[in-house]
């Protein structure tokens, strides 16, 4: 057993079974892969079928990372710019306008929320969001909405096939999502939107041209780290659940455990590609990405300059730092842990996923757990990635 591998164990011993049934971890450092190491099993009632290096995680959020990259590079290719307006890609999100302010809506209960007094009665003209709005999460769009309710009924089990086409169900909830009041005014604080994410895969699909998100996000982000990232694994890549990292039973919507179909209830509703989650992939395939972006995400035809500017502080509010696209180190009680330098940029997700990149470091930690599989309220996540970020720093610095 390696130092870094004997640093981690006793991390994973006080969490596995517990907070998460399954977990691999890939660690980066200086350019060479330096722990690669698998926990768990897919099965953890009968335990027949163990988690590998190979097994596919609901990457949930950290899939906007790939969204993101995919935007940008289309902004070197010259095909857009930062400060474009939103509707300058999608016209119809400004055609209700100006749009009114509301309390948003609980992602957890799916209760409407009461509009602050402050903001009562005011209003936004939506064709004021760029596209840098989006990425650094200064919209003033809700953090959530149940889009998946507008888009249809529960798609069917993803290894029967669902009668409403993936296509439809997203030009539904494309509508809906051009309708929804905001919660703030724009650039007015940093507030994380699901649904700021779900235009920018709008955006990304209408620019590339020639598919649809997936495509382009599989041209312009997958095929050049020459990882296994996919979209719907079980439905349209028939590939095994034995391979695939079960999520939440989902009782009250699908009524059956996620299991080789994306968590996230407005991904899965709209057909399982969205800008926000829907990617499965491996902690290789997700150290790859970090990995590319430390290097300077040349291998995605990414202007240097453009890159640099992605992982800096654009907005900041009540310690939430935002690059565009990318989380960055919070000063205190971030998930990437205390010794990770301020630098430090990557993405959680909350299936139990994460990636931390450490510049100065030259550090990549890519984590990856199903955590939501006992239930998506079950505590501990937050405190096994800190845990595991300063062990892993503090054993190879």
């Amino acid at each position: 057993m390696s130092d870094l591998q004997a640093a981690v164990q006793p991390i994973i011993d006080a969490h596995l079974g517990d907070t998460f049934p399954a977990c691999v971890i890939c660690v980066k450092h200086k350019g060479h892969m330096v722990l690669h190491e698998a926990w768990g099993h897919i099965d953890p009632e009968t335990q027949r079928i163990p988690v590998t290096t190979n097994t596919l995680f609901d990457l949930a959020s950290v899939s906007k990372l790939f969204t993101a990259t995919a935007f940008l590079s289309l902004v070197s290719a010259g095909r857009v710019q930062l400060d474009d307006p939103l509707v300058s890609v999608i016209p119809e999100f400004g055609a209700i306008h100006p749009r009114r302010i509301d309390g948003g809506q609980d992602p957890h209960s799916k209760q409407r929320l009461t509009t602050p007094t402050e903001l009562a009665g005011q209003t936004v003209d939506p064709t004021q969001v760029t596209f840098r709005h989006l990425l650094t999460h200064t919209s003033g769009l809700p953090p959530w909405r149940d889009v998946y309710n507008t888009a249809g009924p529960a798609p069917t089990a993803p290894d029967i096939p669902d009668p409403l086409a993936r296509a439809e169900r997203w030009a539904k909830g494309l509508r809906a999502i051009c309708n929804y009041p905001f919660v703030n005014h724009i650039g007015a604080a940093v507030l994380y939107s699901d649904i700021g994410l779900l235009l920018i895969g709008e955006v990304v699909n209408r620019l590339h041209g020639g598919g649809d998100l997936a495509a382009a996000v599989e041209a312009r982000v997958i095929n050049l780290l020459g990882e296994q990232v996919v979209y719907n694994p079980v439905r349209e890549h028939s590939i095994s659940r034995e391979r695939i990292a079960p999520t939440e039973d989902d009782s009250a919507w699908r009524q059956r455990r996620a299991w080789g179909e994306v968590h996230d209830e407005n991904a899965c509703g709209i057909g399982g590609v969205a800008g926000h989650a829907g990617l499965f992939g491996t902690a290789q395939a997700v150290a790859a990405l970090g990995q590319a972006w430390l290097d300077g995400a040349n291998v995605f035809l990414i202007d240097p300059a453009l890159a640099a500017e992605a992982k800096r502080q654009h907005a900041e509010t009540n310690g939430m730092r935002r690059g565009l696209g990318f989380m960055l180190r919070a000063v205190s009680d971030s998930s990437a842990g205390e010794r990770m330098s301020l630098d430090s940029y990557g993405h959680t997700g909350f299936t139990g996923t994460s990636i931390w990149i450490d510049p100065h470091a030259e550090l990549v930690v890519a984590c990856l757990t199903n955590s939501v599989y006992p239930g998506r309220l079950r505590p501990g996540t937050h405190q096994f990635r800190r845990a595991i970020h300063d062990a892993v720093f503090a054993t190879l610095n």
